[in-house]
């Protein structure tokens, strides 16, 4: 039986040692972990394909096991990713905010680790090392619950992170995971207090919904994308079927993969065509108001009209729900309504429907004139990320370095006394 309450008080003790270690021995373990990732990447596939195949007999949807799925090329960007942490600059020590009170007092704040991070996840191995990189350099010690999709790859995996540390003569404990499929032990890690500071979900609306309702811990939430693309009247039309074809085609299984696009009824009846025999091509499958679906009617790409629901999807797959807006301000009506806010995006060559959106569209990321797919901590410089939040608290988007530290207040006096 695992035992939670072990696991969190090693962690935290870990914790310790991580919160005084010096940027270099941190680098030292990140640059150690990302070798022997390639020198051991036999072994990770072997068990990644166990995994592949048990998802496979399982009966997984296509978009979760191309989410499972580890390869050579994957690993290999995975571990460029560890590396680009490693050489990232550290956040933890930096003081800002510094001010002298009139009694003298001069105070100031200082970054420091967060303390345990306890990350649920579902088919997505690559979480495994992307948190322990992210934790590791923040000076975090962590707790992970991978879906039962991933057994193998995160034992694999967690095994390699552990012998990173320990060569480095750090704790182990550190990076631990929980192996063990029992989902109660989801519960328990939820109201494991005395020991976690913070929950990080990475999943679907149910596991999102279940950490804010049961934990007793501070919950980042997000991580579930409807993203929008609205395309202005005045957008370059070939540019926009470029754009628009990058954001559903290149992985339409993640969460910054386009799901609903907007089109300007100006334009409709000259870009949805374009747009049609370009994703047709990719076999995208589209879901049309009635507007588009007169346009579209004689196309040959496959479609449907758009259900009660559809505009409500994170589809995850190779479908596009289609909608003809009268302008921006409907547009930006349809997001508010639909957005899960993680990213959405206008296509447009006017300053003034730009700033418009921009300034309407409160989402973690906003884009104008490119594709949804660019909210990733990897693409935004961040390294890697441990989730992209789209809550309004503490922090935004992916949240890479500086999200998962915290701060404390220094004050300092001469023999200082409150009058």
């Amino acid at each position: 039986m695992t035992d939670l309450n072990a696991m969190g008080l090693a962690a935290r003790k870990a914790s310790y040692q991580l919160a005084g270690l010096s940027s270099n021995a941190k680098n030292g373990a990140l640059l150690c972990l990302a070798d022997l990732l390639e020198q051991q990447s036999e072994t990770i596939l072997a068990a990644n394909s166990k995994d592949i195949e048990q998802g496979k007999s399982n009966g997984l949807t296509d978009a979760l096991l191309d989410r499972l799925l580890l390869t050579e090329e994957r690993l290999a960007a995975i571990a460029a990713d560890v590396r680009m942490v490693a050489h990232l600059a550290d956040p933890v020590g930096e003081e800002f905010d510094a001010k002298v009170l009139e009694n003298g007092l001069r105070l100031r704040k200082r970054r420091v680790p967060v303390g345990v991070l306890g990350v649920i996840y579902e088919a997505r191995p690559n979480v495994t090392i992307d948190v322990a990189a992210l934790s590791l350099k923040t000076g975090n010690a962590c707790i992970l619950r991978g879906g039962k999709e991933t057994t193998h790859s995160n034992k694999a995996l967690t095994a390699i992170i552990q012998q990173a540390l320990e060569q480095h003569g750090i704790d182990g404990n550190a990076i631990q995971s929980i192996n063990d499929p029992d989902r109660a032990l989801v519960a328990q890690l939820l109201k494991l207090d005395r020991y976690v500071d913070m929950i990080i979900p990475r999943g679907g609306k149910g596991l999102h919904q279940l950490c804010i309702e049961q934990s007793t811990i501070p919950v980042i939430t997000g991580g579930i994308g409807i993203c929008h693309i609205f395309v202005d009247e005045s957008a370059q039309q070939a540019a926009a079927v470029d754009i628009i074809e990058n954001a559903k085609v290149q992985r339409p299984s993640v969460c910054n993969a386009l799901d609903t696009l907007l089109v300007h009824q100006a334009i409709a009846d000259q870009l949805l065509p374009k747009v049609a025999d370009r994703l047709a091509a990719s076999g995208v499958e589209l879901r049309l108001d009635e507007a588009s679906s007169a346009i579209l009617a004689n196309h040959s790409i496959a479609q449907a009209p758009a259900g009660g629901d559809d505009f409500d999807q994170e589809w995850l797959s190779l479908v596009l729900s289609v909608r003809v807006v009268d302008d921006l301000d409907v547009a930006v009506d349809h997001i508010r309504e639909h957005s899960t806010q993680h990213s959405d995006a206008i296509l447009t060559e006017s300053l003034a429907s730009a700033n418009a959106f921009v300034g309407a569209v409160n989402s973690a990321a906003v884009y104008v004139n490119a594709s949804t797919r660019f909210t990733d901590g990897s693409q935004f410089g961040l390294g890697a990320e441990v989730a992209v939040s789209t809550q309004k608290l503490h922090a935004r988007g992916p949240m890479g370095l500086t999200e998962l530290t915290t701060y404390k207040w220094i004050g300092e006096g001469n023999y200082l006394s409150r009058s």
